[in-house]
């Protein structure tokens, strides 16, 4: 698969000192579709017929809702459950070539199909297809950009998730002695952060005893946010978003 390259975004994460860059370009990224969701992509016959199709997880829903743009959800779910609903009453026993629910029948394809009714999202989707791109242009500006390693020596590194997801990158992205390279690169960004975050988060529950109540907190009052972001990939706000 042929990705381009997003060095202008890239390279903008990068520069704004975050635990993550990657967490944030998603971050922006997410907004940017939510955003687009009720506004000029509603009108798009190629992207209705998607969301009509696919529909939205739980998460996006609730981030639609919040934009506060009522009707606009509305048309977005109204012509997804007409689409759901002739998918649903294709499943009834008896319709089609073969119905489902038959005595005796095993009901697990069944559930898998309703599994995936309810699970898939266009809004991930699109963020995917932004995200694979820009995992694609973060290893090769390593690979190729002398500053842009520097700058990356110099940072936090990524979380667990994004770290993974440079790691397999890399596997087709580099080769020999560059990917070892790179690999253990990552990993050693993500140990020092989460080394620091860890002592940050132990002197964090210490302040609760009394006897060091008039100890200065140091870089701990966020650390609890800031392990569990490097941990799962930020899920809480820790005061530091880019």
């Amino acid at each position: 698969m042929q990705y381009h390259l997003d060095t202008i975004p890239v390279w903008e994460a990068m520069e704004a000192d975050t635990d993550c860059p990657l967490c944030a370009l998603y971050e922006k990224c997410e907004r940017s579709e939510v955003e687009r969701s009720l506004g000029g992509s509603v009108m798009e016959p190629d992207e209705r017929i998607r969301v009509n199709e696919t529909g939205m997880c739980a998460r996006h829903h609730q981030q639609l809702y919040a934009q506060q743009n009522r009707l606009g959800h509305a048309l977005l779910a109204d012509s997804h459950t007409k689409e759901l609903l002739k998918k649903l009453n294709a499943m009834e026993p008896g319709k089609g070539k073969r119905g489902f629910l038959s005595r005796g029948e095993d009901v697990r394809p069944l559930a898998e199909r309703l599994e995936k009714l309810a699970s898939e999202c266009v809004i991930c989707q699109n963020i995917d297809a932004h995200m694979k791109r820009y995992f694609y242009t973060f290893v090769h500006l390593w690979k190729t950009d002398t500053s842009f390693r520097q700058r990356w020596e110099a940072s936090r590194g990524v979380c667990i998730p994004h770290a993974c997801a440079l790691i397999r990158f890399a596997q087709d992205a580099l080769s020999g002695p560059k990917r070892t390279a790179f690999c253990q690169s990552v990993l050693e960004r993500l140990s020092l952060s989460l080394a620091q975050d860890e002592k940050d988060l132990e002197w964090f529950t210490l302040k609760f005893d009394y006897r060091n109540q008039d100890k200065p907190w140091g870089n701990s009052r966020n650390a609890l946010e800031r392990t569990v972001n490097r941990l799962r990939g930020r899920c809480l706000k820790d005061g530091r978003e880019a």
